[in-house]
């Protein structure tokens, strides 16, 4: 089996990969930043000996020393400026759903007079920063800083080993990355043209979510910086769509909270905004009215014994209550209530809105809760504490 076939393997004190398939019994992978920095470094080395290595080793921000196979190879020989090399690796997120898996991530390497640095550029399929908010300046290219320092780093390695300083741009791309990253929140957050280069570890931890949760952060920044006072935390698109249309919020106010409530409340109750809704299916809503801050299925279940004690709450009679705590969804208890008169929804609602003022520990952020059915009507709405 060949180095491209089996994929990077990596070499550390920790056991590495294989350490990590034991706890988790999924296979890690690598994020676009290591990508970039290995195709970074194998370029430099044949801008400096005319030979790419292959497989190239990086070391990531950790101490691990993944070995990545090069996909795509070119050295163009001239002198100064006309002197570069391209090296390209292609993205192994592991078992992580990440919508940059396979992507073949692309740096070329030019060679710069010496004493002006290392220079970032974004390249085809790579975005460039439109927004304020952002760890990077406006008109940037959408190349993190652990990612850049990553890059910066192995270079002066390599040229240290020749007795130069480094001394270059790197031309970051990403193939097919513009038309991949409408999938994902770049266009919200300013960044345009592409995909954005992340990575603080070099490592993709399976179903960790810490890029969602990255992305809440800072989606809340930017809004922040474009001075929007709203925000709505959403856990899809028909929330967001509910939202638009009760409060005419504008694109970059809108988070794509999905099932990590807990995210949003503890980054706004660090950084607050006046205002915060949260908006979502009355069965996720529920979870968190009992306490849950993650809401995903896997993690946390609809309590229906708590929700016929809401109901009770409401009015509801003891046969009723029954009903609600036998319903096999959390839907059905909300119908057999609404049927009854019983203000179910509105119960749930102010209960999470409760429970989100608990974890924001007295931010001044004024929250509201809305509960939706799975066709966007809303099942249920609390008031604004």
């Amino acid at each position: 089996m060949t180095a491209a076939d089996s994929g990077p393997e990596m070499h550390s004190a920790g056991g590495g990969r294989d350490a990590q398939l034991k706890h988790t019994g999924l296979r890690p992978g690598w994020t676009t930043g290591a990508c970039a920095t290995a195709a970074a470094t194998a370029a430099y080395t044949a801008l400096l000996t005319g030979e790419f290595p292959d497989p190239v080793t990086i070391t990531l921000p950790k101490g691990q020393t993944p070995a990545f196979a090069l996909a795509v190879e070119e050295l163009t020989e001239g002198d100064g400026a006309q002197k570069r090399a391209m090296a390209g690796v292609v993205k192994d997120a592991g078992d992580d759903p990440d919508v940059t898996h396979g992507v073949l991530i692309r740096a070329t390497v030019t060679a710069l007079p010496p004493g002006y640095g290392v220079h970032f550029r974004a390249g085809p399929g790579v975005g460039t920063v439109t927004r304020p908010g952002l760890p990077l300046d406006v008109g940037e290219p959408a190349i993190n800083p652990v990612p850049r320092e990553m890059m910066r780093g192995h270079l002066a390695r390599v040229a240290a080993d020749y007795g130069i300083t480094a001394d270059a741009e790197i031309t970051v791309s990403a193939d097919n990355g513009e038309e991949i990253a409408r999938s994902t929140w770049n266009p919200r957050l300013g960044i345009l043209g592409g995909l954005s280069v992340l990575g603080t570890t070099g490592i993709v931890v399976p179903y960790s979510c810490s890029a969602w949760i990255d992305s809440i952060r800072r989606g809340v920044d930017v809004a922040r910086a474009a001075g929007r006072t709203h925000l709505a935390g959403c856990t899809g698109s028909t929330s967001e769509r509910t939202v638009t249309a009760e409060y005419a919020l504008p694109d970059d106010a809108l988070l794509d909270m999905g099932d990590f409530a807990g995210a949003v409340l503890k980054y706004v109750r660090r950084h607050p905004v006046e205002r915060l809704t949260l908006c979502g299916g009355f069965a996720k809503l529920s979870k968190l009215a009992a306490g849950h801050l993650d809401l995903h299925s896997g993690r946390s279940q609809v309590d229906k014994g708590f929700l016929a004690s809401l109901a009770r709450d409401g009015g509801a009679s003891e046969e009723l209550a029954s009903a609600v705590a036998a319903a096999n969804t959390g839907l059905e208890a909300l119908q057999l209530c609404m049927a009854r008169g019983v203000p179910l929804g509105d119960l749930v609602a102010a209960a999470a809105r409760d429970q989100a003022i608990g974890v924001l520990r007295g931010a001044p952020v004024a929250v509201d809760v809305v509960c939706i059915d799975r066709a966007g009507t809303v099942v249920g709405r609390s008031g604004i504490r």
